[in-house]
C-alpha cells in the first residue's frame, strides 16, 4: 500500500491511498489482488472529524480522529485502517446481488451512514405492512360482498357496481407518482397516516350515500387514494429496514393479502347479514382506522452522529420528487415493460374461476370454494418464496426465479383451461395459488434490487402507474372475449398468453440488453475485492511522520493522482 500526505494552509489533510496489486511481505503477509481502480480520501476537518468516501460505491461518512499535540493535523492510523476495512466491505462485492444477474451493480446514494437494521424495530415496520398490504389488495374484493344489496337499493346492473372495485383498484395503482411526491416531500410516516384518515372517511361516506355515483366518489375515489396513501410508504419503510433479510420480509409482507381476504369477505357477509350495506360499509371505515395505527410504527431511520464532536451529521442528500431518470436504467424499464404485460392476465383467471366452475354444473358452494384453495396455498407460498429467494445462492439469480415464477403462472393458466371437471380445478387452483404467490412475493424485491433504496420510491410509483393501465384493460378484455365466444377455455388461454409472453420479456431484455459483455466481466473482476487483507496502521503512521510536506501544496504522484 503506498500512501502519500500534504497539508494545505487551511490545516486540511488529504490522504489518498491506492490499492495496487502486490504481496504484503514482513508484517502484513498474505496475497491480494485488490481494486486498482478504488481510490479512497480521507480529510480532517477543524472539528476533528475525519471524513472518507470512496467515489466508485458512492459512500461517504464521518468518524473521530486523534489529533496530535500540538499539530493541525490528525494522526491518521486509525482512520486509514477503519477505512480501508469499509472501502473493502462496501464493494461491488456487497453491492444488490440481483442485480448483478440483470448485468450490473447498484450503486446506493442514500443517505449517508443509514445501515438497514435488519430486525429490531423493522419487525414492527414489516408487521404494519402486513396489515397495510391486506387492507390494500383484499379491500376492493371484500366490498364485492355488497354488490347485490347495492343492485336491490338502487336498481343498478352487475356492470354499474362492478366499477366500485375498478375504481378502487385504478386509484391503487394509478396514483403511483402521486404518492411518491408525497413520500419525498413529506415522509412515510405523515402521508400514511393521511391516508389512513381518508380511507376511513371514504368507507364512512359511503355509509350515508343515496346514490351509485356518490359511491363511486367516497368507496372508489377517496378510500381509493388513502390505501395508496397507504401501501406504497409501507414498502419503502419495509425496503429501508430490510437487506439481508428483505426477501424474506417483502415475502411476509405480501402474505398479508391473501390472510386478509380469507377474513375480510366473510366479514363483509356478516356484517351484511346483521347491519345492512350501510352498517357494513361504517363498521369498515372504523376498520380502515387501523391504517393510522400502522402508520405510527413507521418510525423513519436516523442518520447517526459519528463525529467526536457536537456539530450536524451528514445530511442527507437533495432528491427530487418524481424522479424520472429511472427511465434510463435499462434494468428498469425491462422490468416495467414486462410487469406491465404480466398484469393483463395476472388477475383474470380469480375473477373467472368460480364462473367457469358454475358453467362446468358445479354446486355455488364447491364454486365458492376454489377461491378459498386459492387464498389458503397463496397464504403459505408467499413467504415461502421470500425465505428461498433469501438464501445466500439464490438471491443473486432472484431477477430469473421472478421470471420462472411468471412463465410457472402463465402456464398453469394454459393447462388450466383444459380442466373439465371440479376436481381439475381444484388442482389448477393448487398451482395457480403457488405461482401467484411466488409473484407477489418477488415482484418489489427485484424492484428494490435494480433501482436501489434512493430511487425505489419514485420507481414504485412508475411502475403501480404503468400497471393500472393494464389492470384497467385484462379483466375487461376478457369478459370481452366471454361475451363473444361464450367459451371460458379462451379466457384462460389468453390470460396464460401475456404472462407467459411477459416472462419471455423479462428474461430475454435480461440477456440482449443489459447481459454483461465480456468488457464488462473483465471490468467485474478487475474490481474483485480482496478477500483477507491485513492493514498495519504503525507503517502508516510512521510513513505519514516521515513524508515531506512541499510549501503547504499536495505532492502528486501516479499512485495518488486520480
Amino acid at each position: 500500500m503506498k500512501p502519500r500526505k500534504a497539508a494545505d494552509r487551511k490545516g486540511a489533510v488529504v490522504l489518498r491511498v491506492q490499492l495496487m496489486q502486490e504481496v504484503l511481505g514482513h508484517r502484513g503477509g498474505g496475497v491480494f489482488t485488490p481494486l486498482s481502480q478504488q481510490i479512497l480520501h480521507i480529510s480532517a476537518s477543524p472539528t476533528r472529524e475525519v471524513v472518507y468516501s470512496s467515489p466508485l460505491v458512492g459512500r461517504h461518512e464521518s468518524f473521530s480522529g486523534q489529533q496530535a499535540a500540538g499539530s493541525d493535523t490528525p494522526s491518521l492510523p486509525r482512520a486509514c485502517s477503519k477505512a480501508y476495512s469499509v472501502l473493502q466491505t462496501a464493494s461491488v462485492r456487497d453491492a444488490e446481488p440481483a442485480l448483478l444477474a440483470m448485468g450490473g451493480a447498484v450503486v446506493e446514494e442514500g443517505p449517508t451512514g443509514i445501515k438497514a437494521p435488519d430486525g429490531g424495530w423493522g419487525w414492527a415496520i414489516l408487521w404494519g405492512c402486513f396489515v397495510i398490504t391486506g387492507f390494500s389488495y383484499a379491500f376492493p374484493k371484500a366490498v364485492s360482498v355488497f354488490f347485490k344489496e347495492l343492485i336491490r337499493e338502487f336498481g343498478i346492473g352487475y356492470s354499474d357496481t362492478a366499477w366500485i372495485s375498478s375504481i378502487l383498484l385504478a386509484m391503487l395503482y394509478g396514483t403511483g407518482p402521486l404518492c411518491s411526491v408525497c413520500v419525498n416531500r413529506f415522509g412515510c410516516r405523515p402521508v400514511m397516516f393521511t391516508g389512513g384518515l381518508l380511507a376511513s372517511l371514504g368507507m364512512v361516506s359511503a355509509s350515508f350515500c343515496g346514490s351509485i355515483i356518490q359511491l363511486y366518489f367516497t368507496t372508489g375515489v377517496i378510500t381509493g387514494l388513502g390505501l395508496a396513501l397507504n401501501f406504497q410508504p409501507s414498502l419503502i419503510m419495509l425496503n429501508l429496514y430490510f437487506n439481508k433479510r428483505r426477501p424474506m420480509a417483502n415475502g411476509l409482507a405480501a402474505a398479508g393479502s391473501p390472510v386478509f381476504l380469507c377474513a375480510l369477505s366473510p366479514l363483509g357477509q356478516v356484517l351484511q347479514d346483521h347491519y345492512g350495506w350501510r352498517g357494513g360499509f361504517l363498521i369498515l371505515g372504523g376498520l380502515l382506522l387501523n391504517c393510522c395505527v400502522c402508520a405510527a410504527l413507521m418510525r423513519p431511520l436516523e442518520v447517526p452522529r459519528l463525529g467526536s464532536g457536537s456539530g450536524p451529521g451528514p445530511q442527507r442528500p437533495s432528491r427530487r420528487l418524481l424522479d424520472l431518470s429511472v427511465f434510463r436504467d435499462h434494468g428498469f424499464v425491462i422490468y416495467a415493460l414486462a410487469a406491465s404485460i404480466m398484469v393483463l392476465g395476472l388477475f383474470v383467471p380469480p375473477v373467472f374461476v368460480v364462473s367457469y366452475a358454475k358453467d362446468l354444473g358445479v354446486p355455488d358452494t364447491q364454486a365458492a370454494f376454489l377461491l378459498t384453495i386459492l387464498g389458503f396455498i397463496d397464504i403459505f407460498a408467499r413467504p415461502t418464496a421470500g425465505f428461498i429467494t433469501g438464501l445466500k445462492k439464490v438471491r443473486p439469480y432472484s431477477v430469473y426465479l421472478f421470471s420462472f415464477a411468471m412463465f410457472f403462472n402463465g402456464f398453469t393458466d394454459l393447462t388450466g383451461s383444459t380442466a373439465s371437471d371440479y376436481g381439475g380445478l381444484v388442482v389448477f387452483c393448487i398451482f395457480f395459488g403457488i405461482s401467484y404467490g411466488m409473484v407477489g412475493a418477488l415482484q418489489f424485491e427485484v424492484l428494490m434490487a435494480i433501482v436501489g433504496t434512493q430511487k425505489f420510491s419514485s420507481a414504485i410509483g412508475l411502475v403501480l402507474l404503468l400497471e393500472a393501465i393494464a389492470v384497467l384493460i385484462g379483466p375487461p378484455s376478457g369478459g370481452k372475449l366471454l361475451d363473444a365466444t361464450h367459451v371460458y377455455q379462451y379466457v384462460f388461454v389468453l390470460a396464460g398468453a401475456e404472462v407467459l409472453a411477459s416472462s419471455l420479456v423479462l428474461v430475454l431484455g435480461n440477456f440482449l440488453c443489459i447481459g454483461k459483455r465480456p468488457e464488462a466481466a473483465t471490468e467485474e473482476e478487475h474490481h474483485k475485492p480482496p478477500e483477507d487483507v491485513k492493514v498495519d496502521s504503525r507503517e502508516v503512521e510512521q510513513f505519514l511522520k516521515t513524508e515531506p510536506e512541499k510549501n503547504g501544496e499536495l505532492v502528486h504522484t501516479p499512485e495518488t493522482s486520480v
